[in-house]
Order: C-alpha cells, then structure tokens, then sequence
C-alpha cells in the first residue's frame, strides 16, 4: 500500500490548510474509481506521521483544524522568520499599491494619467511593478507621443486572488457607514 500513502502525501502536501481524512478519501475514492477505506487512510497517516518525526526531516506531519498538515519543526523557526522577513521586503510600498489600483481600475492606461490621479511621479513605482511582473506594457497609445499603455498581467491576478478583473471591489463596497458618530439620524 506504499502508493497509497505517496498519494496522501502529495494530497496534503499540495493543501494550502489542514485536509481532513473525509476529503482525502473522496479524492483518492475519485482517482482510484473505487471507495478506498478510512481505517487505510488512517494507517497511511499514521505512518507518515512517523516517518517524518525522525531527525531527517526538517518539518513533520501535524493533525490540527480538524485535518492534517506538513509543519516546520520548532527547531528551525528561526531560519524560517529570518526567510519571511526577507520576503516581507518584497511586499508593495503604499506608492506601488496606489499605482498599481489606478492601473487596475482605469487600464489601458498611460504613466501620465496615472500621475494625474496620484498627483505625484511615478516612474519608480511603474519600474518597480513591471519588475515585479504585476504590470505588463499593453501597447501604445494613439494620442500624441505615443505614449506607453500600462495594465495588469496574470500575475496581478494570482497575487491578489482573483480570477477576473470584475472581481475588484467597486467603488460602491468602498462607501462609508451610514450613521457615523456625531452625524444627526434621519
């Protein structure tokens, strides 16, 4: 039953949050066309767990929320938060966030529309969003000059979980309450 236990593996590997063992035996029920056993997938779980318990292994399989989930061991936290803090430094300015919702919302659009809106350059926000692939050149436009066109790339969506540029917030969900304190009630 070794493949088995490589496919539970690869199945809670792949999960962003802990998979419970009722969603490990429907997918593993769907792939192998046949109802594979709780009591099996439990087996399997067990001894992936103590496969990865021993000193070879920098992380270990943990049951939490209700399912089951790869952790780093304690002993290399350290390691991991000097990784994140890098990371964080990879995170957008307020300067490249606000750039990069004028792009989203008004695209096609040129830099000089979007430093109309901020007020301010943005060369160094547009440099640092094309480097980040957030934002892809689109093409040219007509007007005089010919000026860059700037708009959103694929990566921009996959960042910021969405599937369609219709899944933004409208300006409608960004509307204040509407019996704010020292405001008279109608």
């Amino acid at each position: 039953m070794d493949f088995l236990h490589k496919h539970i593996e690869a199945l809670i590997f792949c999960s962003p949050s802990p998979l419970g063992i009722e969603e490990i035996q429907k997918c593993l029920t769907e792939m192998f066309e046949s109802e594979v056993a709780k009591d099996h997938i439990l087996q399997a779980v067990g001894s992936l767990q103590e496969k990865y318990e021993g000193e070879d292994y920098s992380f270990s399989l943990n049951q939490l929320g209700g399912g089951y989930q790869f952790l780093t061991k304690p002993a290399y936290q350290v390691s991991v938060s000097i990784l994140l803090k890098h990371q964080s430094h990879k995170r957008l300015s307020t300067a490249q966030l606000e750039t990069l919702s004028i792009i989203a919302y008004k695209q096609p659009v040129t830099k000089t529309e979007v430093e109309h809106i901020r007020g301010v350059s943005c060369d160094y926000s547009i440099q640092k969003l094309l480097e980040k692939e957030l934002v892809l050149i689109k093409g040219k436009s007509d007007s005089v000059g010919r000026p860059i066109l700037y708009g959103t790339s694929e990566k921009f969506m996959e960042y910021f979980g969405i599937n369609n540029l219709t899944d933004l917030p409208q300006p409608k969900d960004f509307t204040g309450e509407q019996n704010q304190i020292g405001e008279e009630k109608e």
